[in-house]
């Protein structure tokens, strides 16, 4: 007789509900899911950005999100823990866990976007990569340099006026001499 148990394992389907500010750094959030799913010993068959949305209700102040739908193999025994995980995690709001059992592999293959979200957090590194770069070109210390001063266009002075407009005629009068009139 053996004292070893035999490890049942499943085919779960996961929805991940993520934070617009984890959101924000892609590629850290799809990291960070990757990292709850090795601590649980999961496989990940699939995965996709799913949608973002407006939330019904407010979640931790948040009110839009990013969903995140995972197909992944696991022991029966792990799927507790990884819910934990994303209870204590920082950057998820939510999770949902079932069993896939419904779908067949080449459904859950078709499900695959995981290039789609590779390139996404490329992306978005790169738009915020410029976001950061303009911002830094705004910010000046100190005085601007002579290259970006405007230069200033003075007002004629009344002792330089035209024969025309000192004469009194309402050709030259502003809308406020007339206005006083």
């Amino acid at each position: 007789m053996s004292t070893e148990t035999e490890v049942r394992t499943g085919v779960y389907e996961a929805m991940f509900l993520a934070s617009q500010t984890a959101a924000a750094s892609f590629g850290d959030l799809i990291d960070h899911i990757n990292s709850l799913f090795e601590r649980a010993n999961a496989e990940v068959i699939s995965m996709k950005k799913w949608d973002e949305r407006r939330l019904a209700y407010e979640i931790d102040k948040q009110k839009r999100g990013v969903y995140i739908l995972a197909y992944f193999k696991c022991p029966t025994d792990m799927v507790p823990h990884l819910e934990r995980d994303v209870v204590i995690s920082d950057k998820l709001l939510r999770v949902l866990v079932t069993a896939a059992d419904h779908l067949t592999a080449e459904e859950i293959a078709g499900f695959n976007d995981q290039d789609g979200l590779a390139t996404e957090a490329k992306l978005k590194a790169q738009a915020g990569e410029v976001k950061e770069s303009e911002a830094s070109k705004k910010v000046h210390l100190g005085a601007p340099a002579a290259s970006e001063m405007t230069p200033v266009k003075e007002a004629p002075k009344a002792e330089e006026a035209p024969a025309s407009e000192a004469g009194g005629d309402d050709a030259g009068d502003t809308a406020e001499e007339k206005a006083a009139e």
